[in-house]
């Protein structure tokens, strides 16, 4: 039987109640035995999760993200429970930067998401090929792209940057740039609108890619086996709005 999850907040009560018992003033001393944990999904729970189920899974889980009100895990424990096989509930596709803590932000741990990372968090072939992989073989159900407020691929697509191999990969931004309607302004990064609907029009065009060049994850899709979302998370509130 999967353990009652507690979060952050509960601990938290719990532990003034002690407390207030007579424990040591200022100290937390909560028995092990009342630190609750999540374990791993099993085959037979991933395979009830429905892309809906899923995708409130993460909303909530943001929710107690933004409230600082997460979800004690014992790491320790759910490494050895996932060491063998792993039914994670979705892949989410994620820019590199490294204020965007992509388990953190929807309140999971190990076993439950698969996350790829490219700066700009476009689609190409490996990035389809990893979506392919999470969901036909591993049973994800859904497939989420992220991007994020003040993404500094965005800029530097939007300022036209050159310098190494970012040049290159910055070309795969530029459609969400030519599809941008913003007309007051600078044409350039300084115009916070303007990289705002560039960063909106990126996952949109990543999400139209993957039905588009992906007939296996179309086709899941038609038949209801997955679902796939967009979302900007906002690294002032960590709020992730949901497109």
């Amino acid at each position: 039987m999967r353990k009652k999850i507690m979060t952050l907040a509960g601990i938290l009560a719990f532990s003034t109640a002690v407390n207030a018992q007579g424990s040591q003033a200022g100290a937390i001393e909560i028995p092990k035995s009342q630190i609750l944990v999540e374990t791993v999904l099993s085959a037979e729970e991933q395979a009830a999760l429905s892309p809906t189920k899923v995708f409130e899974s993460l909303r909530a889980g943001n929710e107690r993200f933004v409230r600082n009100d997460l979800t004690a895990r014992d790491h320790s424990i759910l490494i050895r429970e996932s060491a063998d096989a792993q039914y994670p509930k979705a892949i989410v596709l994620s820019c590199v930067d490294s204020r965007v803590p992509v388990e953190d932000v929807f309140d999971k741990g190990i076993g439950d998401i698969f996350v790829a990372r490219v700066a700009g968090n476009f689609v190409n072939e490996d990035i389809l090929g990893s979506m392919e992989f999470a969901t036909k073989v591993a049973g994800a159900k859904l497939i989420l792209v992220m991007g994020h407020e003040n993404c500094g691929a965005i800029h530097a697509a939007i300022d036209g940057a050159e310098l190494g191999h970012i040049t290159e990969m910055l070309k795969n931004i530029e459609p969400a740039i030519k599809r941008s309607t913003v007309s007051k302004g600078p044409k350039s990064s300084q115009n916070r609108l303007l990289v705002h609907e560039v960063s909106e029009n990126n996952v949109r065009i990543a999400m139209e890619r993957i039905i588009e060049e992906s007939p296996l994850l179309r086709e899941m899709k038609e038949n209801g086996e997955i679902d796939i979302r967009g979302a900007v998370y906002d690294m002032d509130t960590g709020v992730v709005n949901f497109l």
